[in-house]
């Protein structure tokens, strides 16, 4: 029984699905090479590693919470364990506040503008799955959150957040932007029934012109990033790659197929490590 209800908290936090752990968490690793000049602490590199996931899990965990209505009625969510009634919502939120517990004891460990700046994105995390009732652009929202370990990277790095910082935070957002807008166009017919709201519903018949221009402005920022920082080659090679990828995903999307709108979705983490490589390998 006791093992049951374990697995049931495992898929709840989904711990079975690690692609959105790396989507998270190759951008905080941009953030911590770039801080650290492609060597980062190692008790940084630790703490946010970990943080990554716990976060991660967390916000998985009060996204189920929030949508614990809808979620039934959706054919890709409806056997989450909150919407089969294996958790109920009460433990979902005692497990979100254990796995932000955790998270800000580790957080603890770093300095003081890093502790400050946490609770700026635990409120970012906490709030997200409730914007998809309040505005069109849900998924800008998430950008914000999912973003925001750059600047805690920055500040635990070097105790300051510079103007690469924030230029890197906003690629990030964008980045979240449009998988998240892929991800949505899968749901996109059932959150028409029920009334959420996403980019993909906002963006309409422009939806692919609109990620193919943010891709653009994401690849131009993260040139930016690398001239500021006098990146070598390798660097650029990984944003030809990524670009190659941006491609590849419309082509994916072109059709609007649900199938190949989540592969395009799945297919960032191939972005995120090719992003990394890049800025490793020039460091």
């Amino acid at each position: 029984m006791i093992i049951k209800k374990l697995r049931q908290y495992a898929i709840l936090a989904r711990l079975h699905g690690p692609i959105g752990i790396l989507i998270l968490l190759w951008p905080t690793l941009w953030a911590l090479w770039l801080a650290g000049h492609g060597k980062p602490d190692i008790l940084v590199f630790v703490v946010f590693v970990l943080g990554v996931v716990l976060m991660r899990s967390a916000g998985c965990v009060i996204n189920d919470y929030a949508d614990r209505n809808f979620d039934p009625q959706v054919e890709r969510t409806k056997q989450r364990p909150i919407a089969t009634g294996e958790i109920k919502p009460k433990e979902a939120l005692v497990l979100f506040a254990v796995l932000c517990l955790i998270a800000f004891a580790l957080v603890l460990l770093m300095n003081t503008y890093t502790i400050l700046l946490s609770f700026a994105g635990a409120f970012l995390a906490a709030s997200y799955p409730f914007m998809k009732r309040y505005t069109q652009l849900p998924q800008a929202y998430l950008g914000m959150a999912f973003g925001w370990a750059v600047p805690m990277a920055f500040a635990a790095q070097t105790n300051a957040i510079p103007l690469v910082a924030w230029l890197l935070y906003m690629a990030v957002m964008l980045w979240a932007l449009v998988y998240d807008t892929m991800y949505a166009m899968v749901d996109k017919d059932d959150d028409l029934k029920i009334g959420v709201k996403s980019t993909a519903i906002l963006f309409g018949e422009y939806d692919r012109h609109i990620i193919a221009v943010l891709q653009a402005v994401i690849l131009g920022l993260l040139v930016v990033v690398g001239q500021l920082e006098q990146l070598h080659w390798p660097y650029y090679l990984g944003l030809g790659v990524a670009a190659g990828l941006s491609a590849y995903q419309q082509k994916l999307i072109f059709h609007r197929d649900k199938a190949s709108c989540f592969q395009a979705f799945l297919n960032n983490n191939w972005y995120g490590m090719a992003v990394f490589v890049g800025l490793a390998m020039a460091y």
